[in-house]
């Protein structure tokens, strides 16, 4: 990505990867609640077909969280945190730390970047990220997801984060971990994409037409044009992936099923559940994490360079 601060001047791969990870971890932190709404508005009416004047417990992202705070704690906005942290240093560090170095690569060592070439380096990334990923993915939405047993009088499905990466590997097998990864990688693709080539394009035209300097205030107009951009993109396959990776074993075919029976059963509107909140968090979390990511790598070179003289 673009930069122009003495102190990021040429952070190395171990430094971006480090930093986007960190940075990925405080987004999480700032921005859970939100993710966990999301999450329980786009599975809201997966069960039956909602019926024409029937109320549904969640109805903006504001009167979930007020729900959810009433019904079963505040706590329950942090549901799955850990596999949310766990996802964020395997999955941010790749998809984000290693885009410099991938766009470096397809266009073979070149300072300028076309479009085509950000679009190859985010897709890449984005699917490589989701190979580490997965299963930590799958956990943090079964978390998010979990109350909706309890409302049925069905227990807790896992007790704990690891409790519930054994007992799917035993019950589910192996591949039951990497549920959902063809529609992850879509739309990890996708929103990688969006993400960091809007980012990138906004922060790069910002700073060459002098409208702000290499900053705060410029990292934040990119990370907000960046979150509503992938928002937009991204939110009908985000759906189909929260909805398939939380169903139970033999529920949906496949993801392509899930997103039939989705558009035959709730109509094409069911795509874009939970969109105010999936907007409010993806940008804000990409403002906190690019603004973040932007400040822990100048952190860690200035770190560097104020050790270099001791050694």
């Amino acid at each position: 990505m673009v930069g122009g601060g003495s102190a990021d001047l040429a952070p190395s791969v171990a430094v971006k990867v480090f930093s986007a990870g960190a940075a990925g971890c405080v987004a999480d932190l700032v921005t859970f609640p939100l993710d966990t709404a999301k999450v329980r508005l786009q599975i809201q009416g997966e069960s039956k077909p909602s019926l024409k004047g029937q109320r549904m417990k969640f109805r903006g992202v504001f009167s979930t969280i007020l729900t959810m705070v009433k019904t079963e704690g505040p706590r329950s906005l942090y549901s799955g945190l850990v596999a949310g942290l766990h996802r964020q240093m395997s999955f941010a560090s790749v998809r984000i730390g290693l885009y410099d170095s991938m766009k470096q690569f397809y266009s073979r060592g070149s300072e300028s970047a076309g479009i085509g070439t950000r679009i190859m380096a985010g897709c890449t990334t984005g699917a490589m990220a989701v190979t580490f990923a997965q299963p930590t993915d799958v956990v943090k939405i079964r978390f998010q997801a979990q109350s909706r047993l309890l409302e049925s009088g069905s227990v807790k499905r896992y007790s704990s984060t690891f409790d519930a990466y054994r007992t799917i590997a035993r019950d589910e097998g192996v591949r039951g971990l990497w549920k959902g990864a063809l529609p992850n990688i879509t739309r990890n693709a996708i929103v990688n994409c969006s993400e960091l080539v809007t980012y990138d394009i906004i922060k790069e035209l910002i700073l060459k037409n002098k409208l702000m300097t290499d900053n705060m205030p410029c990292h934040f107009v990119a990370g907000f044009a960046a979150g509503f951009c992938t928002t937009i993109v991204a939110s009908p396959v985000d759906v189909v992936k929260t909805r398939f990776m939380n169903s139970t074993p033999g529920k949906y075919s496949g993801a392509m099923n899930c997103a039939l029976t989705m558009l035959m059963k709730e109509g094409p509107t069911a795509f874009y559940k939970g969109f105010v909140p999936s907007f409010l968090r993806l940008g804000s979390w990409n403002i906190v994490m690019f603004v973040s990511f932007e400040q822990i790598k100048r952190g860690v070179m200035r770190f560097k360079q104020s050790m270099e003289p001791s050694l």
